[in-house]
C-alpha cells in the first residue's frame, strides 16, 4: 500500500534532510572570510528567506501536493549546500542561505502533514505521536552523526562539510521520489483553505500552541547561532582555540545523542506531567541554557550546550501530535507554515537587532554574547510567565476540534 510505504520512508527523509555536516563549523568558517556581524546577518538572510517563502510554500502544499513541495525543499537544500561549498563572498553565501531558507520553508509543515495524512489513509492516525517520536529520533541521529563527521571534515578541508551536505540532500530527493501523495492532500479550493485556517486560528488550544511554537523556535536557535563563537572564546581562554572545529562538532554530536536519550523518556514524562506542564518545562529549559551562556564563559559551561535540543525532544513530537487532529486537511500545511513564518520572523528581527551589538572585529567576544543573550533571557522569562498564566484557558489536554 502506497500510504504504508510513505510512512516507512518518512523517517529516512528526516534522516537525509538532517545530515547537516556543516552545522558545527558554519560560523567558524564564515568568520574566516567575513566579519562576525556579517556572519550573524547571513543567518538573518536564512530566516528572512524562510519567512518570505513559509506561507506560500504551505499554500502550495495544500493546493498542489505534499510530495511536490518536499521535492522542491530537497532540491533547494542541495543547491544551497553546494553554493556554500564553492562561494567566496558575502553575496555568494547570501544566495546559499536563501536557498537553504527555501529548503526549510518548503519542508516546514508539509513533512508533518504528509506523515499524518498517510497514517490517516492507512487507518493508523492513532499512531501519530509514536511516529513523530520515531522520526524525531532519526532526525537527531542524523544531526549527531553529521556533526562529529563534519568537524573532522573541516580539519581536512573547510568546504568539505558543505559538499557532503549537498550529497545528503540528493539522498532526500531520492526518498521523496519514492513516496506517494496522500489522497486528501491535493486540489482543494482557496475558499476551503481560508475557511479552515480561520477556524484553526480562533481555536483556544491552537492559539496557545501557536504562540509557544513561535517562541520556542527562536530560543532553540540561539545556541546554534551563538554557541560556536562561545566555544571559540572559552577554548581560547584555555589556549585551545585551534581545536574549536573538532570541539564544536563533538559538542553537537553529544547534544544530539543526549536528545535521542531524552526522547526515550519523553513519553513517560508526557504521561506523568501532562502536555501543558511538559511544554512549559521544555520552554523553561531553553531559557535556562541561554542564561548559563550569558552568565559565564568558563570552558566548563560548554557542557550546557549538550542540553540544547532536549527541549525539542520534550515538546516538538507531542506538539505536532496535538495539533494535527485539530486541523482540517484543507489548511494543515498552511497553518503549520504560518506558525513557522511568525517564528522565523520573530527570530530574524531579533537577530537584526542583535547584530547591531556585534563589533566588526575578527571574532565575536563573550562580552558581546553576554549582553545579547542576557536580553533574550529577560524577554523569555516574561513570555514564560505569560504562557503559564494563560495555559488553563487553552485547555490543551482535552481533545477538541475546531
Amino acid at each position: 500500500m502506497s500510504a504504508t510505504r510513505t510512512i516507512a520512508l518518512y523517517p529516512w527523509f528526516k534522516f537525509f534532510q538532517n545530515l547537516i555536516f556543516w552545522q558545527a563549523i558554519w560560523f567558524l568558517y564564515l568568520q574566516q572570510v567575513l566579519t562576525p556581524s556579517e556572519a550573524i546577518l547571513l543567518y538573518a538572510v536564512y530566516d528572512i528567506s524562510t519567512t518570505a517563502l513559509e506561507v506560500p510554500s504551505g499554500y502550495l502544499s495544500d493546493r498542489v501536493g505534499r510530495r511536490f513541495t518536499l521535492l522542491v525543499a530537497a532540491i533547494s537544500g542541495a543547491v544551497g549546500s553546494a553554493l556554500l561549498a564553492v562561494g567566496d563572498s558575502f553575496a555568494a553565501f547570501a544566495a546559499a542561505q536563501f536557498m537553504l531558507g527555501a529548503a526549510a520553508a518548503f519542508a516546514s509543515g508539509t513533512d508533518s502533514a504528509i506523515l499524518y495524512e498517510s497514517l490517516d489513509d492507512a487507518g493508523r492516525s492513532d499512531e501519530v505521536e509514536r511516529q513523530e517520536v520515531r522520526a524525531w529520533r532519526f532526525t537527531f541521529a542524523a544531526l549527531a552523526v553529521s556533526a562529529i563527521i563534519g568537524g573532522v571534515m573541516a580539519r581536512a578541508a573547510p568546504t568539505l562539510p558543505f559538499t557532503a551536505s549537498a550529497l545528503a540532500f540528493v539522498g532526500a530527493i531520492w526518498v521523496v521520489w519514492r513516496m506517494a501523495e496522500p489522497r486528501r492532500a491535493v486540489q482543494r479550493s482557496a475558499a476551503d483553505t481560508r475557511r479552515a485556517l480561520v477556524r484553526a486560528l480562533v481555536h483556544p488550544a491552537l492559539r496557545w500552541l501557536f504562540a509557544l511554537s513561535v517562541l520556542m523556535y527562536g530560543f532553540s536557535h540561539l545556541p546554534f547561532v551563538f554557541g560556536q563563537p562561545f566555544i571559540l572564546e572559552a577554548l581560547e581562554g584555555a589556549g585551545l582555540g585551534s581545536e574549536a572545529p573538532i570541539v564544536s562538532g563533538t559538542v553537537t554530536a553529544i547534544m544530539m545523542t543526549v536528545s535521542v536519550a531524552a526522547s526515550v523518556v519523553a513519553v513517560r514524562l508526557r504521561t506523568r506531567l501532562g502536555l501543558t506542564r511538559l511544554l512549559l518545562l521544555a520552554f523553561g529549559l531553553q531559557i535556562a541554557v541561554a542564561a548559563v551562556l550569558a552568565a559565564t564563559n568558563s570552558i566548563i559551561a560548554i557542557a550546557i550546550l549538550f542540553l540544547r535540543m532536549v527541549p525539542d525532544s520534550l515538546s516538538r513530537p507531542f506538539l505536532l501530535a496535538r495539533v494535527q487532529p485539530l486541523l482540517q486537511s484543507a489548511s494543515r500545511a498552511t497553518y503549520l507554515s504560518l506558525q513557522g513564518f511568525f517564528g522565523r520572523l520573530f527570530f530574524a528581527a531579533s537577530l537584526l537587532v542583535a547584530s547591531t551589538g556585534a563589533q566588526t572585529a575578527n571574532t565575536l567576544a563573550w562580552e558581546e554574547i553576554r549582553v545579547i543573550l542576557g536580553g533574550y533571557v529577560l524577554a523569555g522569562l516574561v513570555c514564560w510567565i505569560t504562557l503559564a498564566l494563560t495555559a488553563r484557558g487553552a485547555r490543551l489536554d482535552p481533545v477538541q476540534t475546531p
